[in-house]
């Protein structure tokens, strides 16, 4: 009778090490497949929101809305209700004047926004802080000098920033919570993300795109925009120099 050979030791060894060896070439090369498809998720979706503010400035004759009472993360309130421009309050989201041409939530997350920003979310409307931002991941341009303006004086528009990927639901433009350093170059941007400031938490969730380092100043990533004349592009990090005010303001100079 033959005896049956099994696998020795060392040969399992070998498999074993074949496999580690595999995998560790596979996992990254998953990962980055994963988080392009998050990115392409997100460009789309803000692709969306476009085409749905271009139909609401057609609507009302290019002006677009003030957003004054939008400067949360809700979309419902206490009882479950959904906001509306009208009934909309400090802790509601910008979006709302949006959604009767998307009738969609999850258009306004983004895949990529992983980090709650906790010290951001004011009010959570009694849900879970992670469900809430997956429907609410965009910042919406909040200059004064876009507020409730009307698009055709704007000098720009496929110059004018719309919004962009970022945790804080409404940027108003300054230089602690904007992308510009007020065109002073070798000047900082996002001052309040930055080191030492009081949103330093949530830096990384800003230019949260093909993430290179992990660093906590520092992620070698980009973030997307959509621009006031509805297309979308990517921003690479930045301290400013290469943003201009001028992106917020919708003016020339």
């Amino acid at each position: 009778m033959r005896k049956q050979r099994g696998f020795t030791l060392i040969e399992l060894l070998v498999v074993i090490a074949i496999i580690a060896i595999l995998m560790a070439v596979l996992v990254p090369a998953l990962s980055k497949a994963r988080e392009k498809v998050k990115d392409i998720s997100c460009r789309s979706n803000l692709k969306s929101i476009g085409i749905a503010m271009l139909m609401y400035l057609d609507a009302y004759d290019r002006k677009l809305p003030p957003a004054n009472s939008a400067n949360g993360f809700l979309w419902f309130n206490t009882a479950g209700v959904q906001f509306t421009p009208r009934t909309a309050t400090g802790d509601t989201y910008w979006g709302i004047y949006y959604y009767d041409y998307l009738k969609d939530l999850n258009v306004f997350g983004c895949p990529s926004l992983t980090h709650v920003p906790e010290g951001l979310i004011y009010n959570n409307g009694g849900r879970e802080p992670k469900k809430v931002i997956r429907e609410s991941a965009f910042a919406l341009n909040y200059h004064s000098r876009m507020r409730g303006r009307n698009t055709n004086t704007v000098y720009k528009q496929d110059e004018a920033i719309f919004c962009y990927d970022m945790s804080e639901p409404r940027p108003e433009g300054g230089t602690d919570d904007s992308l510009h350093n007020n065109d002073i170059k070798g000047a900082m941007n996002l001052t309040q993300y930055r080191q030492g400031g009081s949103r330093f938490f949530t830096y990384r969730q800003i230019f949260r795109h093909n993430v290179r380092y992990a660093d906590a100043n520092r992620t070698g990533g980009r973030l997307n925009m959509l621009w006031l004349d509805g297309h979308v592009s990517t921003l690479n990090e930045t301290t400013g120099d290469d943003v201009e005010r001028r992106w917020y303001t919708g003016d020339k100079n």
